[in-house]
């Protein structure tokens, strides 16, 4: 990703839905000016989700994503409309391609699905050799002719109107003027050449408040407030280094960590704060869920799967058993688990850190994140929220 890049979880995610060469690959490819996805006459062309990011203005960044078809049959078709079903899960708008004049079975499925989980819906007739009949509540457009395209556009962006992110990851809790600390430390896990996600959105932030940012490794901590005229404002931290950090930092300094600053800019600080509480009654044989919204190379300190259970294990005094996830790969059922320990979720989108916490909350099971835990397991949690409430 380059830096100049709107990150996927910064994007309003629209969804192209419908059956099997309803025209969504090519009303996707209209849209986007691209070939985004194979088209042809035979059905079940689109085999995954294809995704592509643009600006779709006024409404700004967006990721495109379109699906196979939900009437795709036999055992590949039936792990395609699972893979709808999972975009579905994560879609800020969507769209309901069809051909038809009346629903068909499938399409009164995939509408009632949209309409349970309270997304926008756009309905689209189209055809291939050119423009639908107009029928009340929905768009006529061809993706062939591109007849009717600039028409969709406008709906959409009418329909994501008020769903842009407004939330600050920083910039809220400080004044114009004020000094940051950033503690990143560079050991071994760190990605080499660049700072992570939520390190780029707290600088980016600091600056466009007219603030001041200081970036240091944990080692540099006394020499930095040594040096500031005044003491900082908000000193942020990887969570990982908590323990040392918080001896260095003087307690009339605010302190806390990019994890529990994205557990709040995402929506969920006071479940993941709640879920930590769980921490203390985990019993042995306690089943503990530790999911990863992205995948990366593993290394032999790696967080998720190597100092997360020693803490955990160390602090309970507990033979806990740990099941581990990455990506997408998000268990559908949860009411097995005794604690759910999410990572920062900087990759994903608003919605799906949503769904992924609520389905936990369905299944009766506490949620949390790894700066919450990390700060439970250090006992400084109730320091590092107290000074970012507003």
């Amino acid at each position: 990703m380059s830096l100049n890049d709107t990150p996927r979880a910064e994007r309003l995610q629209i969804g192209f839905f419908g059956l099997r060469n309803a025209g969504k690959s090519t009303l996707c490819n209209r849209i986007t000016a691209q070939e985004m996805s194979l088209v042809s006459d035979v059905k079940g062309t689109t085999t995954d989700p294809v995704r592509k990011s643009m600006e779709l203005l006024p409404l700004g960044p967006v990721t495109i994503i379109d699906t196979p078809g939900f009437d795709d049959t036999g055992m590949l078709g039936e792990q395609r409309v699972r893979r709808t079903r999972e975009v579905l899960r994560d879609c800020d708008l969507a769209v309901l391609v069809t051909e038809h004049d009346t629903f068909t079975e499938e399409e009164e499925e995939l509408e009632r699905l949209i309409k349970e989980r309270g997304i926008p819906c756009l309905i689209v007739q189209t055809k291939e050799d050119g423009m639908p009949r107009q029928i009340p509540g929905r768009i006529a457009a061809s993706g062939a002719t591109g007849e009717g395209v600039e028409e969709v556009k406008e709906q959409l962006a009418r329909l994501g109107k008020g769903r842009e992110k407004t939330v600050r990851f920083v910039a809220d809790l400080i004044r114009p003027g004020d000094t940051v600390v950033l503690v990143i430390p560079i050991d071994s896990s760190a990605p080499k050449g660049r700072l992570i996600l939520p390190q780029q959105q707290a600088v980016r932030d600091i600056l466009d408040l007219g603030a001041y940012s200081v970036v240091t490794g944990v080692e540099g901590i006394p020499e930095v407030l040594q040096n500031l005229k005044t003491p900082p404002a908000l000193v942020v931290t990887d969570s990982q280094v908590f323990g040392k950090v918080m001896k260095l930092v003087p307690e009339e300094i605010p302190l806390t960590s990019f994890s529990i600053l994205m557990a709040r800019y995402k929506g969920f600080l006071t479940q993941a704060v709640q879920g930590a509480a769980a921490l203390d009654r985990l019993e042995d044989h306690a089943r503990v869920l530790i999911s990863e919204g992205c995948t990366h190379h593993r290394q032999c300190e790696d967080i998720g799967t190597v100092k997360l259970p020693k803490w955990i294990r160390d602090y309970t005094g507990k033979m806990i058993d740990f099941t581990f996830t990455s990506g997408r790969g998000y268990p559908e059922a949860l009411e097995d688990y005794d604690l759910i320990v999410h990572c920062g979720a900087c990759m994903l989108t608003d919605q799906e850190v949503q769904n992924r916490m609520q389905a936990a909350e369905a299944a009766g099971v506490p949620f949390t994140n790894y700066g919450t835990l990390i700060a439970k397991i250090n006992g400084i949690l109730e320091r590092s929220i107290n000074c970012i409430q507003v």
